[in-house]
């Protein structure tokens, strides 16, 4: 039932929205290709991988990204030499955004429960933070909604100082995030920081990302890759015994319960149903969200605007 109702919710959106066929980038050297190539594992040592997000031309997380995500963290969880893994993103200005709202909800909802018995992202988010590898984002561009759970869900967060963007926008928008941010950011950034970031929905740049506690460090963006690459590659040389045990120790001081991400899910499903949901994705689909770079690159300013103008029209 609840599938259903966020499906016809969301049915004006999807309207408004015309299909758009992707053109799929092949796999270059010593690539393993993921469906779609939207998550592009590099081997750059047995025991050091890069996942590279790769769906342009905003890195919009959806329906279709579930199946490559998977295979990504499956493979991350089961290959024995293992030790850390580094996400990054092939699209300039975009590390990982929202979830795409040009498709019925139901084609998410309908997806069986992956093998924690969350659903699907929520399952995938958990795993990661579970998973006995050392897992690192590397912060270029914005990381929105899907992009800043999935960077919260790894266990070192590193941004450029000049181009990285973190939020949580789900609340301009007029619903709750679905993947793990209320449990995990309080954790991070403590109770105040973390009602002000999901409350305002405001872009938070890389800089006030690092004094917040959001990210570990911001680096100069010159410096970004060459700082990440030599940490993986540091960590990548240790005993990997070792690291598993000391993450598994840290996790259990600091991982929120399965039940606490769970719970978002089912908030978002509900709030994402609401008239005012309803009509606010509306506006910010007639408006270019998902279709116009500059509503994507600056979607705290559109999601107030959205706002603003349904308030005055009351």
């Amino acid at each position: 039932m609840i599938a259903r109702k966020v499906s016809a919710a969301l049915a004006l959106a999807s309207l408004m929205v015309a299909g758009t066929a992707e053109a799929k980038p092949k796999a270059a050297a010593g690539v393993q290709a993921a469906e779609s190539e939207q998550f592009r594992i590099t081997k750059v040592t047995p025991a050091y991988w890069r996942v590279t997000i790769d769906k342009p031309p905003f890195n919009i997380y959806g329906p279709d990204s579930m199946a490559p995500l998977n295979r990504v963290i499956t493979a991350i969880e089961n290959d024995p030499a293992l030790k850390v893994v580094v996400f990054d993103s092939a699209i300039p200005g975009f590390f990982l955004t929202h979830y795409d709202f040009s498709v019925p909800l139901d084609q998410t909802t309908s997806m069986p429960p992956g093998p924690t018995g969350l659903p699907q992202l929520p399952d995938m988010l958990v795993r990661l933070s579970k998973a006995p590898v050392v897992s690192i984002v590397s912060i270029r561009g914005r990381a929105t909604g899907v992009g800043s759970e999935l960077s919260l869900a790894s266990d070192m967060r590193f941004a450029s100082r000049e181009r990285a963007i973190l939020s949580q926008f789900e609340i301009g928008a007029g619903f709750v995030p679905g993947g793990g941010p209320m449990a995990r950011l309080p954790r991070l950034v403590g109770r105040g920081r973390a009602l002000e970031i999901l409350l305002s929905g405001n872009d938070i740049g890389g800089e006030l990302a690092e004094r917040y506690g959001y990210v570990n460090r911001a680096l100069p963006d010159a410096e970004l890759d060459g700082f990440v690459d030599a940490l993986a590659r540091r960590i990548a040389s240790f005993d990997k015994q070792s690291i598993d045990q000391i993450k598994a120790l840290v996790n259990q001081a600091s991982l929120p319960p399965d039940d606490a991400i769970g719970a978002e899910w089912a908030a978002f499903l509900e709030s994402v149903q609401r008239p005012a949901a309803q009509e606010l994705i509306g506006r910010l689909m007639q408006g270019g969200l998902q279709k116009n770079a500059d509503v994507e690159t600056n979607l705290a300013k559109y999601t107030g605007e959205a706002n603003v103008q349904r308030n005055a029209e009351k």
